[in-house]
């Protein structure tokens, strides 16, 4: 496709995302927040004022990134019909590489029109958990909360651990962390199940290969203002001291928090923060999204059993294997996407697989469906 042929495919799409995205309605809705936190008494109720900040941060940089894409396109034009004018090849290649970032960002955004369920845009929580195996499976789930820190910094994703527990030898037991940005839970929705590493053992004197597994699972954080019924007599809260290294006042006093919801049996801890109080109120946060997600689960089960499709979840069902000996591929077995760049997806690569997990959700044959043709 010719460069020009390109701007007008990539304006046309940009057209298409401001219609689909209903960006006019929520630069409206932006100006409403903005009346609201312009009033004296706005943040007479913290809590309210806070959740309102935040739908207007998510709504300024869907907006904002929209009219980016629009400026950046503008100037590729410019530069490119400038170039083509002068004779000037440097001109025209900088016009062509600023053109290839300007169809990413319109791919990126043509992706989230795909993400339409009610907690896709935001922000999601993440448990790692090793396997049987003992040092070799807690080594991977370090390797996967490694890929997980990396592809949220590359999105400009902020990321807090919850909890962890330290293997005995290397990695970590489990792992929970939550990733704040605009559709987190979105994207990492796509990473939920077990994941399979196969290769030669570092642990091994022997250097034998190895099979290890670690369960991924992902919850979205859920909204100040959404009800979760939680009886206080419902729970049992133990306090304790912190694991990790010693000397620090976090080891010294009885800060860490486990909580357990006694109906459901969801046992949360977190111990990463020096104050108990704070400590209680990660765990909390932790344990309302665990039980949003468990009724969710019962509705998508009994919703299944009726269509007779009901899907099996189970340790060793692997979404995803991870394969370093006898030869370097990474396969998801859902979407059966292949990857032979094993160093750049543990290096948190990941978009190429959740791309291809949220196609096949969608119900799309192929990346051109939806008008979304690969640039």
């Amino acid at each position: 496709m010719a460069d020009s042929e390109r701007l007008d495919e990539l304006h046309r799409r940009l057209t298409e995302l401001w219609r689909h995205l209903d960006l006019a309605a929520k630069e409206k809705r932006i100006a409403e927040l903005d009346a609201l936190m312009a009033r004296p008494d706005f943040w007479d109720d913290p809590e309210a004022a806070a959740r309102l900040g935040k739908e207007r941060e998510r709504l300024t940089a869907e907006v904002e990134a929209w009219k980016r894409l629009e400026a950046q396109l503008e100037d590729c034009r410019v530069a490119w019909e400038l170039g083509e004018e002068e004779g000037d090849e440097e001109l025209v290649r900088e016009a062509q590489e600023q053109l290839e970032a300007v169809a990413r960002g319109v791919r990126e955004m043509e992706l989230r029109t795909m993400l339409g369920g009610p907690h896709d845009p935001g922000d999601a929580i993440v448990a790692i958990n090793a396997g049987a195996g003992g040092t070799e499976a807690q080594d991977w789930a370090q390797m996967l909360l490694r890929m997980y820190l990396r592809w949220a910094e590359k999105h400009g994703f902020e990321v807090e651990i919850v909890d962890e527990l330290p293997g005995e030898e290397a990695g970590v037991k489990n792992v929970t962390f939550t990733v704040s940005g605009p559709y987190a839970y979105g994207y990492l929705k796509a990473e939920e199940g077990v994941h399979r590493l196969v290769r030669i053992s570092p642990f091994d004197a022997q250097a034998r290969r190895h099979t290890s597994f670690a369960s991924v699972s992902v919850y979205p954080e859920a909204e100040e203002d959404v009800a979760v019924e939680i009886d206080e007599k419902d729970l049992r809260v133990d306090v304790f001291r912190a694991s990790g290294a010693g000397g620090q006042h976090v080891n010294r006093t009885e800060s860490a928090v486990r909580i357990t919801h006694l109906p459901t049996g969801i046992v949360v801890t977190c111990q990463s923060e020096r104050s108990q109080h704070k400590n209680r109120s990660n765990a909390m946060r932790v344990l309302k999204a665990r039980l949003l997600d468990l009724e969710r689960r019962k509705r998508e089960e009994e919703l299944e059993a009726q269509m007779s499709e009901k899907r099996e979840i189970a340790w060793g069902s692997q979404i995803r294997s991870y394969i370093l000996q006898p030869y370097r591929k990474i396969k998801d077995h859902r979407t059966g996407l292949e990857e032979g760049d094993v160093d750049r997806v543990l290096d948190g690569d990941l978009d190429p697989f959740m791309e291809a997990y949220l196609l096949r959700a969608a119900g799309a044959a192929e990346p051109a469906a939806n008008g979304a043709a690969s640039p």
